[in-house]
């Protein structure tokens, strides 16, 4: 007699374990391939916790550089110059909001077998699948928008290039780096995270110099504010900078490289080390944008400001901050920080790559080279970086970056209630679905994102119509265009919330189990389909490539 570990649910949201005694197979190839799946499960279940802790690092620290790339660091530098330590709530808030979204993305991908992408192709209708797609390919390409300025201010301050010329060469640049992870990825990414990192440390030396006043600190922290002017669109931008769509599709995908055990407790055990994961990575990214944005406050609200320094805190951009650590680095400063923004646009690059071959794969079932996906997107993310950095130089490059961390705000929803509604239903999770207080807690984030962001659309272009400059046929003929596109945002957003998800891909682990053993005893190949089927065995074959840490 084995005993075979299942699933039962106990009430909203609980999930306790039964055990099931189950004859063993008939035949001796298949009693051998019985005991040798049981007995490696037990044995996972048995190692120490750190020990099976470990197993599951990698996912949550790949998507946390994310939260620290060039997109972040030039909404930091903006809401610390333009609000002082007002904003600092949106950067708790976002994190707090980044945590959970995060984990149910990495518990849909552990309890279903199948990423987010995939989830969306079979429960939405064909038009409404590919307007998901195409939103989440515009996703990446807005979050690869930074990455390209950051790479091009990183050139322009080390070797003096133009930022145009620097915006052409990032076309190769990632290409270059993809190719150098022949030669190690593991060390290539430990590389990136310790220059990012150095960064990091730079600003807290610098945040130990200036010595920001703690109080005013935690009021920014703890109570919320949208005072002053542009603060609504910065909140936005900082918002959009930290919780990224593609981040979504990404999580739930690369933690389908890992094999937790075929059973309840097993699964548990995987949501518990992912969450953990994810905490630690998004507190130290806390700690860090908490730093930025201090600093940034603190030296550009200084009343000894030169001249100079207050004209770069007027309109402060990735290319104009090297000061802010002059009192840490001195002359080398901006060496120091280039290198960093450097490698900080390249890390971010590469979980974008990633993210866009899952999402093409999981809507199309398309798949692509990594050198060809990473191309594709970064020649589109060019094309606008190239002609505001020609038009606009610097000045307009930063504010394209706080451009395209708006979009990802605005799009955030349609990758975020697709993700709510699966992982809080029984049609996708089964029992492992949302408690009742995550899926309230995350709903009224949710909701408040959106109503902020349709006030803000709102209001920001009624104010532009009221004071436009432009001929009246023009303005009339804009907003002819843009008032539609608006309803189409606000119908199409509740059309998601409200519409009742059908297709069921959650598969009962008793009725696997009782149909697996019945076709063993007569010689079926039970446990083969058993084996395939998404919601029993999470672990991906395709996915087993992904460069994480075993």
């Amino acid at each position: 007699m084995a005993s075979l570990q299942l699933p039962q649910q106990v009430g909203e949201g609980s999930i306790v374990a039964i055990n099931v005694e189950m004859e063993p197979p008939s035949s001796n190839i298949s009693e051998e391939l019985y005991d040798h799946h049981h007995h490696k499960d037990q044995k996972h279940l048995q190692e120490p916790g750190w020990k099976k802790f470990l197993s599951y690092v990698g996912p949550g620290f790949l998507v946390s550089m994310a939260y620290l790339d060039p997109g972040n660091l030039e909404t930091d530098l903006q809401a610390g110059a333009n609000h002082r330590y007002e904003l600092l709530w949106v950067i708790l808030i976002g994190l707090i909001f980044a945590l959970i979204i995060q984990s149910l993305a990495a518990n849909l991908g552990v309890a279903t077998g199948r990423h987010l992408s995939e989830l969306c192709k079979v429960e939405y209708p064909k038009i409404v699948k590919y307007c998901l797609w195409l939103l989440a390919e515009i996703s990446v390409i807005a979050a690869d928008i930074p990455e390209v300025i950051g790479t091009a201010f990183a050139l322009n301050i080390l070797f003096k290039i133009p930022l145009w010329a620097g915006v052409l060469i990032t076309g190769c640049s990632t290409l270059l780096l993809l190719g150098l992870q022949r030669f190690g990825v593991r060390k290539l990414e430990l590389l990136i995270a310790v220059l990012v990192f150095v960064m990091a440390a730079c600003f807290f030396g610098e945040l130990s110099h200036v010595k920001p006043p703690p109080a005013d600190v935690l009021k920014g922290m703890f109570i919320p504010k949208l005072k002053g002017q542009g603060a609504t669109g910065d909140a936005i931008a900082l918002f959009g900078a930290l919780v990224m769509p593609h981040n979504l599709f990404l999580h739930s995908a690369l933690v389908l490289s890992r094999k937790p055990p075929n059973s309840v407790r097993g699964i548990n055990d995987a949501c518990r080390y992912f969450l953990l994961e994810s905490g630690f990575a998004l507190f130290i990214a806390l700690l860090i944008n908490v730093a930025i944005i201090s600093v940034s406050g603190t030296v550009c609200s200084a009343h000894n400001l030169s001249q100079d320094d207050l004209g770069r805190c007027s309109d402060l951009s990735l290319g104009s901050a090297t000061f802010l650590l002059k009192n840490v680095l001195g002359k080398s400063s901006s060496t120091v920080y280039a290198i960093a923004l450097l490698a900080s646009g390249q890390s971010s690059t590469i979980t974008g790559t990633y993210a866009g071959q899952f999402i093409m794969q999981g809507f199309l079932d398309l798949k692509m080279r990594k050198w060809m996906r990473n191309l594709m997107t970064r020649c589109v993310a060019i094309a606008p970086s190239l002609v505001v950095s020609i038009i606009g130089g610097s000045a307009g490059a930063g504010r394209l970056i706080i451009i395209a961390s708006m979009i990802l705000s605005f799009e955030l929803p349609f990758a975020l209630i697709p993700l709510l509604k699966f992982s809080s239903g029984t049609t996708k999770m089964g029992p492992h679905k949302n408690s009742i207080y995550i899926i309230v807690v995350s709903w009224i984030l949710g909701l408040g994102l959106i109503g902020i962001n349709i006030y803000y659309l709102s209001t920001a272009f009624v104010g532009w119509i009221i004071h436009s400059t432009l001929p009246k046929f023009a303005t009339v003929l804009i907003g002819i265009i843009v008032f539609p596109i608006m309803a189409v945002y606000i119908v199409a957003v509740i059309y998601l919330m409200f519409r009742k998800d059908t297709v069921v891909t959650f598969v009962d682990p008793t009725k696997i189990a009782h149909d697996a053993q019945a076709q063993l005893e007569t010689g079926g190949n039970g446990a083969k389909e058993a084996q395939s089927e998404p919601g029993l065995v999470p672990y991906r074959q395709d996915l087993a490539d992904i460069p994480l840490p075993e």
